[in-house]
């Protein structure tokens, strides 16, 4: 959420850098001021009828003990209309502050200044490509054919359990999954990120706190009875450890990694391009999440980049990254790099991981804040990617790594499942 007070003074600025996000934000920005002067209007004689209230009452006080009751009940009369006119007025304060945040949710994060303009995924611009894209076999399969030959995914046991999108893995597919999650895990530990296991349910506030809420509300799966969102990310229940926080300049950087399930209601389509493990309901995800003082954010974020980068080299698949434009920009990001994965069989490229900076966005939402040099309170910058997102890396392996002979296994993983081939 931007700040109101960074609104009221960079209000052309804003607009003309969520023109990149192909936005018209004048009448929304326009709204949110107007809004604003009318709550700090009925604060202002909210806090007057107080004060005069206040005051009778201390006259009146005086007035009684002077023996002039009289006079001091005349007064009482008085204080009478201006408790509910406060009343009143506290009414309408709270109904003001409710619209004006309602507005506020409906802005999206400003985009950083190298944010390309665009409107679709087309326009994204490709900064780095890496790794040789295989040469397979003429009789190369995709991925959800592989999974039946080798009898280690199963899509169809999936839709008699639950349904489409959700699949069942079997035999050495379970355990390439668990020896990848275990793997992701210790490449981002060892790069300093502390190891979170986090629920899986978080109430209305934490996704409000890292922006879900309400944008991506008809995304998540919602427990109703119990008014509790199953997570689209382990990013959301991560950050929002430290919702309401003061933090130190000292505990900078804080950095977390936490494997989970993630479960996303996703429009129906069908395809290609959604089949097997290319889009699902439910599925498996390292995520690091970052806490870090404005002034290093950026840096942080390179960081993250390279550590990512550093996971698919060891893998020894080939891909690119992709600075996002304007139009496929996430509604919470200032800058976000794509990674995407060339999937061989299926000839296109497959995302794998976005690695974000909210800048002061989600912390503004989440009421995260540290004490600055001068006792200030600041806001602080947090940051998130998939290190790593497992369909589509494991749609890469299987499909990247077939041989006549089976599936070869990328040798950093082989200490971590027992077999250097699927046959």
């Amino acid at each position: 959420m931007l700040q109101l007070h960074t609104i009221r003074e960079n209000k052309e600025s804003i607009i003309t850098a969520l023109q990149k996000r192909n936005i018209d934000a004048e009448p929304m920005l326009s709204k949110i001021i107007e809004l604003d002067e009318k709550r700090r209007s009925i604060q202002t004689e909210l806090d007057a009828t107080l004060a005069e209230s206040n005051k009778l009452s201390k006259e009146i006080g005086m007035l009684f003990k002077s023996g002039k009751a009289q006079e001091a009940n005349a007064l009482k009369e008085k204080t009478a209309g201006l408790k509910e006119a406060s009343k009143q007025l506290g009414d309408d304060l709270n109904a003001a502050a409710t619209a004006l945040q309602e507005q506020l949710y409906q802005i999206p994060n400003v985009p950083h200044e190298s944010v390309p303009a665009g409107n679709t995924d087309e326009d994204n611009e490709e900064i780095f490509r890496e790794g040789d894209i295989p040469v397979l076999e003429e009789d190369a399969l995709p991925h959800w054919e592989l999974a039946k030959k080798y009898n280690i995914i199963d899509f169809e046991l999936g839709v008699k359990v639950t349904g489409a999108g959700f699949p069942v893995y079997k035999g050495k597919g379970a355990r390439l999954q668990r020896a990848l999650i275990a793997y992701f895990l210790d490449k981002n530990t060892e790069a300093g990120y502390m190891e979170i296991q986090p629920p899986l349910m978080v109430n209305e506030a934490s996704g409000y706190g890292t922006g879900q809420l309400p944008d991506k509300e008809g995304q998540m799966y919602h427990a109703t009875a119990d008014d509790l969102y199953l997570i689209p990310t382990a990013e959301v229940p991560i950050t929002n450890l430290h919702r309401d926080d003061i933090l130190a300049e000292a505990d900078f950087p804080i950095k977390y990694t936490g494997y989970t399930p993630c479960f996303r209601r996703e429009a129906g389509s069908y395809g290609a391009h959604v089949r097997g493990l290319n889009r699902l309901h439910q599925f498996d995800k390292v995520e690091i999440v970052r806490m870090e003082h404005p002034n290093n954010s950026y840096a942080a974020l390179d960081e993250m980049v390279e550590h990512v980068k550093n996971i698919l080299r060891d893998l020894k698949l080939p891909y690119r990254i992709l600075r996002l434009c304007g139009g496929d920009l996430g509604f919470t990001s200032a800058l976000t790099y794509d990674f995407e994965v060339f999937s061989t069989a299926q000839d296109r490229w497959l995302e794998i991981s976005s690695v974000s900076n909210f800048e002061t966005f989600q912390a503004n939402r989440l009421k995260l804040r540290f004490k600055d040099e001068n006792g200030k309170s600041q806001l602080a910058h947090t940051l998130n990617g998939s290190a790593l997102a497992l369909p589509r890396v494991l749609a890469g392996i299987l499909e990247n790594c077939q041989t006549k002979d089976g599936i070869k296994i990328p040798d950093v993983l082989v200490p971590y499942c027992g077999f250097d081939t699927i046959a």
